[in-house]
């Protein structure tokens, strides 16, 4: 996914985000969330700003809650 550095990214986009690592991989909400923190924010939770940070943390927490 082609990301702009101009702008927060939301939730929604991290949900999508999240569902096509589990999908394609075929893991589970945790194991999606530390592949997309090592290769969508490299390690680095302020890569893309503390708000979008917070976001993709919302959508892990509704992916996680769901049973993923």
């Amino acid at each position: 996914m082609t990301v702009n550095h101009g702008g927060t990214l939301g939730k929604e986009y991290f949900i999508s985000y999240l569902s096509l690592i589990m999908n394609s991989r075929g893991c589970s909400a945790e194991e999606a969330h530390d592949i997309a923190f090592h290769l969508f924010f490299k390690g680095n939770e302020d890569a893309f700003g503390q708000k979008t940070y917070q976001e993709f943390l919302t959508a892990y927490a509704i992916m996680n809650d769901n049973g993923g």
